[in-house]
């Protein structure tokens, strides 16, 4: 042994939370537990995109930071997610869903004349060049970067989850088609439609499949607990409020 060549100890610094789409086995109680709470105080079936992002922080133990560019809203070591939220009649039934991926403006990004059915290809491209910006920028930080989906139905019953990692898409991969004001991308290996841009919004939708391994919550709809009942046990009293009455 070269006595200048010191062993060295390796370790893997790489590692995730856990494996892609293959979440810890406490993980579907915890989910069910948050939206079992909800429906029992609130009555509301239906939750907005931010309270799933702190229902996946809980359950995975995360740390929630709302991002502005929504890839990196979920925090946990070397790995950050975006957390994805779509509401469907059947979930279990959806082979595939459209998730918006927020603004996508060319004419702050680029100064770029943007002029509906002309240069397909050229908008298109740039289009995928401000999502591909926002991936590599966050993926500077964290070596892992993943999308968790939740597709949830009406009454917040049934409820499909999964993960995928969060990747750049080469714009030469894809072509471009007008119709009307919006803009549609294709897959140029299998014709199907993978993106929607709309010039007038500049809102950008990603069309993924859903995976056959995913995650089938079914919830057993809960009684709603009395507003009574809540404001009772947490010993409320009038003097808790004040009010302040201000003129003109």
């Amino acid at each position: 042994m070269d006595k200048n060549s010191p062993r060295l100890r390796t370790v893997n610094k790489s590692l995730s939370l856990y494996p892609l789409n293959k979440f810890p086995n406490t993980f579907p109680y915890s989910v069910g537990e948050q939206m079992i709470f909800i429906l029992a105080t609130r009555g509301a079936t239906d939750i907005e995109g931010k309270e799933w992002e702190q229902i996946f922080a809980n359950a995975i133990g995360a740390e929630w930071k709302p991002s502005v560019v929504g890839l990196d809203d979920v925090i946990k070591g070397n790995t950050a997610w975006g957390a994805k939220s779509v509401k469907k009649k059947k979930p279990s039934k959806k082979a595939s869903i459209r998730l918006i991926s927020g603004r996508n403006d060319l004419i702050n990004s680029y100064d770029y004349n943007v002029q509906p059915g002309l240069l397909p290809d050229e908008h298109g491209e740039l289009v995928l060049n401000i999502w591909n910006e926002r991936v590599s920028s966050i993926r500077e930080k964290y070596k892992h970067l993943r999308t968790v989906v939740l597709i949830r139905s009406y009454d917040l019953l049934e409820c499909v989850i999964y993960e995928f990692e969060t990747i750049r898409y080469e714009p030469e991969l894809f072509y471009w088609q007008w119709k009307g004001k919006n803009l549609y991308g294709f897959s140029k290996q299998s014709n199907k439609q993978k993106f929607t841009w709309q010039s007038g919004g500049q809102q950008f939708t990603i069309f993924e499949d859903v995976p056959a391994d995913h995650l089938l919550i079914n919830l057993k709809q809960p009684d709603l607990i009395p507003k009574e009942f809540i404001l009772n046990t947490i010993g409320f009293d009038p003097s808790w409020i004040t009010v302040i009455q201000k003129n003109g």
